[in-house]
């Protein structure tokens, strides 16, 4: 019966070991502060970072062609600007446009920079509009399963966890819902936030609004049994082997 118990304090210690779980990836570790999580109902206007990348289509006579595209009056004229080109924003926020050369605008929303270009264009075109767009906003989401993570584009700027999550194809069937991770970098800070999303309690968090570069990360269960019959297998088998060759052995010898 001891030597039992003492067979199942081995399995118990074996099975809590990191090798036996390499695979699970950002780790807290117990007592860990996260964030407070943020206000599911306030809506953050998103701000331009370095390696954004930006296109944008521009209009003289405050877009008048949008609005009137058979007129015919001259004296209303609209002029298409062909800008719709990728820019990338580089590392020290900047963008070089055409006419305008380099113009910072890492750190503004998409409304404040479309302002500025405005009135940076406004210098060689009349009463120019402008559209701008981000073009690669994404999230990156681990559902639960070694090699099911997926890159989701963030196709309006309203997009939620839950619904990543479910473009993501859902929580895995040995992912934890009640351990959700957000892991999302502001001003240059990282935090996380735990997300639980095992009870309809848990919606309220699921509503929360993406940004661009979030990283959604659902832990995984512990397969403690199967990783250690796998790592433990070939062990027993060397060891009965080497029994049975002993035991032959020595029965030859007598």
């Amino acid at each position: 019966m001891r030597k039992t118990l003492y067979l199942f304090g081995l399995l118990f210690f074996l099975s809590s070991c990191s090798w036996l779980n390499p695979s699970i990836m950002l780790k807290t570790g117990k007592g860990y502060q996260y964030g407070k999580n943020p206000d599911s109902s306030r809506v953050l206007d998103y701000k331009i970072s370095p390696n954004d990348i930006i296109n944008f289509n521009m209009y003289s006579n405050d877009g008048f062609k949008l609005i009137d595209i058979t007129s015919l009056n001259s004296a209303n004229a609209s002029y298409h600007i062909n800008t719709e080109l990728p820019y990338l924003v580089e590392s020290d926020g900047s963008v070089k446009l055409p006419i305008l050369g380099r113009k910072k605008i890492s750190g503004l929303t998409i409304r404040e920079a479309e302002l500025t270009l405005e009135e940076s264009y406004s210098s060689f075109y009349v009463k120019p509009f402008i559209e701008l767009n981000i073009v690669n906003k994404r999230v990156i989401v681990f559902p639960g399963s070694n090699g099911d993570a997926k890159v989701i584009p963030l196709a309006n700027n309203n997009t939620t966890l839950i619904e990543a999550i479910a473009l993501a194809g859902g929580i895995a069937e040995y992912g934890k819902a009640k351990m959700v991770k957000l892991i999302r970098t502001v001003d240059g800070k990282q935090f996380v936030y735990r997300m639980d999303l095992s009870t309809i309690q848990g919606l309220k968090d699921g509503e929360t609004v993406l940004q661009a570069n979030d990283i959604i990360y659902i832990e995984p269960r512990r397969k403690y049994s199967y990783k250690l019959l796998q790592e433990v297998a070939p062990i027993v088998s060397l060891l009965a082997s080497t029994f049975l060759i002993f035991t032959y052995s020595k029965a030859i010898s007598k």
